[in-house]
This record gives C-alpha cells, sequence and structure tokens, in this order.
C-alpha cells in the first residue's frame, strides 16, 4: 500500500471526548469584557429581574459578541458556539432568548448601551496610554499624527437574499441595506454605525451628522480634542461641511477632508493651470510618484455657498481602460483623469509641512483604509443580517460593534508587542487564537485548561490571558 495513503489504517473516530473546550478564545474576550468594565458598564444599562427564569440580559449581548469574534453569522450560531464552553462560562444562551433579547432594544436602550461602551472606551484609552508606545498614532507620508484622533467615515451594502423589513433595492441594483458608519482608524474601533434602508442616499447630510455626532460621543475626551474626519465624495454636501466647520470650538479643534464633485468652473480652473503648478504626488512611505501629479485650486474656482477658507486639491492621472466611457470633454482633450479633495487644512497643530498640497493629498488617499475596516466588519456578523425584524437586525449591528471592539481591545491591550497579531484582520485571529482547542482538567482545586504546547501561538494566547489579568479592574 502507498504509504502516503496509509495514515488513516486503525484510526478510528469517535465522539466520545470529555472536558475538551473548542473556540477557546472565547475565554480571552470574556475575561477582556470583564477586565475593561463593558460587562459591569452594561449591567447598568440593560434591564435585570430576579425571576427564576431570568435570563441575565448582559450575558446574552456578551456572549452574542463574543459569538460574532468567533464567526457567528445568525442566533442559532451564538447558542452552538456557546455550548461549547459550557464548562467555562455556563449555559449558552438559547437562539429564542437572544432573539427576545435584541428584539426589546428600543432607542432608549440602545442610547444607554452606547454610553457604556464610551464609559469603557474612556477606560481602554487611558491603558492604551500607558502601554509601551502610548496610545496608536497613524502615520501618513512619512509624517506622525501625534495627538490626532482620524474618524474615517463610509457607507456599505449588506445584502439581503429574503424581503426582510425595509430591505430594498440599492444603487449597486442589489437588495438589502445601506448602512453608514464611523471608525477610528488609530485603533480600528467601529465606533457608529446606523443600519439604513437600501435605498438611503450616499450622500445623505443628515445621516452623516448623525453618525459623526454618535462617533464624537465615542471619543474620549472629544470636547477638548484634536480630530480629523475623512470622508469621500458623499461628504461634499453645504449641510455636512458646515456641520464639520462649527464642531470647532476654542477648546477642540476639527479638520477634515472630502472628496469633492468636480463642476465646470472646476474644470476651467484645472484648464487654466499652468504646467509648472503639476507636483509629483506622495506615497504613503513619502517617497514621489511621477505617475500621479497634484497642485493646489484654491482661489481658482468661484464657490458660493461653501466655508471660507476651503481648499481644493486636484489630482490628476493617466485614465486605465476602465475610465474610458466616463471620461469628460476635458479629460479627452488632455488625457488626463482629474480628482479633487476638499480640506479646511491650512495646518495641523505639532506636524511640520502639513499645508503641502501634495501631503494633503496623500492624507486623504489614506482613507482607503476604511475599506479594510468594512472588509472586517462584514467578516464578524454583518455580510448578512438574521432575522425579518428590523430591530432584531438593528440591535445586531450593535452586537457586531461590541465584538468589534472587544477584538480591537484585545489586540491593542495584550498583543501590541506582536507586529503581526496587533493588526491581524477576524480570520487571522480566528486561525491563530480564537479557534484553538483546549483540554479543562483539574488539580488541586485548580481548573486547567489546557492548550496544545506545539501550536505556534500558544505564546501568544497564554501572554494575552496573563496581560489580562493584570490590567486594573474598573468599577
Amino acid at each position: 500500500m502507498n504509504d502516503t495513503t496509509a495514515w488513516d489504517r486503525r484510526l478510528s473516530v469517535e465522539p466520545t471526548g470529555k472536558n475538551l473546550i473548542g473556540h477557546t478564545g472565547a475565554v480571552l474576550l470574556r475575561r477582556l469584557a470583564d477586565r475593561t468594565g463593558l460587562a459591569h458598564h452594561l449591567a447598568q444599562a440593560l434591564p435585570t429581574s430576579t425571576g427564576n427564569r431570568w435570563r441575565d440580559r448582559t450575558g446574552v449581548l456578551i456572549e452574542a459578541a463574543i459569538a460574532i469574534v468567533l464567526g457567528a453569522r445568525n442566533l442559532s450560531d451564538v447558542e452552538r458556539l456557546g455550548a461549547h464552553h459550557t464548562p467555562l462560562l455556563g449555559a449558552p444562551t438559547s437562539d429564542s432568548t437572544l432573539w427576545r433579547t435584541l428584539a426589546a432594544i428600543d432607542q432608549t436602550l440602545l442610547e444607554g448601551i452606547n454610553q457604556a461602551r464610551a464609559k469603557t472606551r474612556r477606560h481602554v484609552w487611558n491603558l492604551l496610554a500607558l502601554r509601551p508606545g502610548g496610545f496608536p498614532t497613524l502615520q501618513v507620508a512619512g509624517k506622525k499624527l501625534t495627538g490626532w484622533i482620524v474618524v474615517d467615515m463610509d457607507a456599505t451594502i449588506i445584502t439581503a437574499s429574503s424581503n426582510k423589513e425595509r430591505a430594498t433595492g440599492t444603487f449597486k441594483k442589489t437588495f438589502g441595506f445601506h448602512p453608514l458608519a464611523a471608525w477610528c482608524a488609530n485603533t480600528y474601533e467601529c465606533l457608529a454605525m446606523e443600519l439604513r434602508k437600501g435605498n438611503a442616499g450616499s450622500n445623505t447630510a443628515f445621516d452623516h451628522r448623525t453618525v459623526l455626532d454618535q462617533a464624537l460621543t465615542q471619543i474620549p475626551g472629544s470636547s477638548r480634542a484634536k480630530i480629523l474626519v475623512r470622508i469621500d465624495g458623499a461628504g461634499a454636501t453645504h449641510e455636512l461641511l458646515d456641520h464639520l466647520e462649527g464642531l470647532g470650538t476654542t477648546r477642540r479643534t476639527v479638520r477634515y477632508t472630502v472628496g469633492w464633485s468636480i463642476t465646470t468652473a472646476d474644470e476651467e480652473a484645472i484648464a487654466a493651470l499652468p504646467e509648472a503648478a503639476w507636483h509629483a504626488a506622495l506615497h504613503q512611505d513619502a517617497t514621489t510618484d511621477g505617475e500621479y501629479q497634484v497642485p493646489e485650486l484654491s482661489g481658482l474656482s468661484t464657490r458660493p455657498g461653501w466655508p471660507q477658507g476651503l481648499r481644493l486639491i486636484v489630482r490628476r492621472v493617466r485614465p486605465s481602460g476602465r475610465h474610458a466611457k466616463n471620461l469628460t470633454a476635458l479629460e479627452k482633450r488632455t488625457g488626463w483623469k482629474y480628482s479633487i479633495t476638499a480640506t479646511n487644512i491650512n495646518r495641523m497643530w505639532g506636524i511640520g509641512g502639513s499645508h503641502q498640497p501634495q501631503w494633503l493629498d496623500a492624507l486623504h488617499r489614506h482613507h482607503a483604509v476604511v475599506e479594510d475596516r468594512v472588509r472586517c466588519d462584514k467578516a464578524m456578523g454583518l455580510s448578512n443580517l438574521p432575522s425579518q425584524s428590523w430591530t432584531v437586525n438593528r440591535s445586531w449591528v450593535l452586537a457586531a460593534n461590541i465584538a468589534h471592539d472587544l477584538d480591537a481591545w484585545l489586540r491593542l491591550l495584550t498583543l501590541h508587542d506582536d507586529e503581526e497579531l496587533v493588526v491581524a484582520e477576524p480570520m487571522t485571529m480566528r486561525y491563530r487564537l480564537y479557534h484553538l482547542p483546549a483540554k479543562l482538567t483539574r488539580h488541586a482545586r485548580y481548573r486547567v485548561l489546557a492548550i496544545e504546547r506545539t501550536w505556534p501561538w500558544a505564546q501568544a494566547f497564554t501572554t494575552c490571558w496573563r496581560r489580562l489579568g493584570a490590567l486594573p479592574e474598573l468599577r
């Protein structure tokens, strides 16, 4: 017999194992929720009861968030994953109990849960400031954005395969929902997300204002912070830019970059630019890129009704084949494809050269990292919404946001010195840590969760557990 096919000789598979724990990463996430104070703050926001059959709503919501981190995509998955952890975390929540919990989260409870998240985040950010290297700082084109909190906003599509409540056709000719969200680029946290109908507008100023304001309430000390907001072309509306201008105070500095829809007047101003005005754009490593060229358009284009001091940064590139059908007359004549970024940045405090058009262009292009956040969110519970009910789906989105926070906090607080895991995406974390199996044993009145010692990331797992235990518990 060929040796390569003889591996299964005298091998039997039987479901007779005892005290085996699957998806052991749940213990890290549950300990994180306890040590950061998330469970404590949620308990103050969620209803309680002394009834014999009452299931603690805080535990239900945290269990749902942990299951989403582990890969749950619906309510039944939460129950099935919870069954693996019964010896450690107690009996799992049934899908019916989870449904009732999510269905009961009205606007009042939603606000209370978000307040609990904000309180927890304040504690976590204080811990991040104390870790080696301090609070995460963004770096763009060779310059560190020291002291700046960067908020990226974007919308995405969640498709629906059935006629769920408020699911409609989308601008991408699909069917489902069109949520709008804001992420913190420093920490990868999802600060706020608004579930919307599928036909919700991409540039609806009211929705952008709502989500941005919710995100600011999640940022500790936002009333006196230095905040940069980055939005794609959906942000170029009078109402939103006026709102962004109004957020700045004597204590809070707000800067923004938004995509800009090119008008006829803008094209006339672009055509009037001398060739000497165009300079090579910057890569994110601060090297120049001659294929892309950037000047500033401010002062050449009339913009009645727009905020004073608004700057327009133009970017041109040779069009590719996919651009051929959408080129304007100017672009066909000049042989360049143009785009514009609007910003109120004259300079950013503490960042030398932040007024330069090439660097501002690179700063806005760095906004593309938001696509990574969207992809991670969809890998963490938002590829599909689990219910016909709008309220349940809205609450599921909230649970997914909590899951996103837990995953980010675990990596930032306990894996900050691991260059790969600290920026790992959900599938990588599941393969390396979250889905690790273990055996539960007892010795001298202690419980021991034994993981395979030859697993390449066994040390990372035990390091997480040890560092979580060393965190100062918030009460």
